[in-house]
């Protein structure tokens, strides 16, 4: 069986350089026969979550936007691919957005495989450490399912820096490796 490997860019900006490893990734896997979709998350409406609980008994989220299909794609994927500049230390707002909106759904989202995909432009060690503490947080929520890979572009900012960076390449890498 061909896996699914389902990518959710979270950049703001097309060609950004965390969606330009989305790219890379996307290239790598599709090299290696698998079967690939990417989401660029700003093509989307997805609304915060409203914390009104109503999904706790209904499983199913009283908003009427694109974050149910989104989360439908999750729940088919093998493998998800979760990509984000990191803003302030942390993940960016549409990635945390479309987590926060798995809520009803969660329980079926298990047994994944997941790689994430981060940029920064800050060089520092610890740059990535909130972000990782937000998406190590959604996998631990999540039945069976594991991180095989994180791959962390760091000091880039302006569109295409990522291209001069190493992780540029390990992010094609890690797509054929998926």
């Amino acid at each position: 069986m061909t896996e699914k490997v389902l990518i959710i860019s979270a950049s703001p900006r097309k060609g950004g350089n965390s969606d330009t490893l989305c790219d890379q990734f996307a290239r790598g896997a599709i090299d290696d026969g698998k079967i690939v979709e990417k989401i660029f998350l700003a093509d989307y409406n997805i609304n915060y979550c409203k914390g009104c609980g109503y999904c706790s008994s209904k499983h199913e989220c009283i908003q009427k936007d694109d974050a149910p299909s989104i989360v439908k794609k999750m729940i088919e994927a093998d493998v998800i691919v979760l990509a984000s500049p990191v803003y302030f230390y942390c993940i960016n707002a549409q990635l945390k957005t479309i987590i926060d909106r798995c809520l009803p759904y969660y329980k079926q989202i298990e047994n994944k495989v997941f790689y994430f995909l981060l940029t920064a432009a800050d060089n520092a060690p610890d740059a990535f450490d909130e972000a990782m503490t937000a998406l190590s947080g959604f996998v631990r929520c999540l039945n069976g399912a594991q991180i095989a890979r994180v791959i962390k572009g760091i000091g880039v900012y302006r569109p295409h820096e990522i291209k001069e960076n190493r992780a540029y390449e390990m992010a094609y890498v890690a797509g054929g490796e998926c």
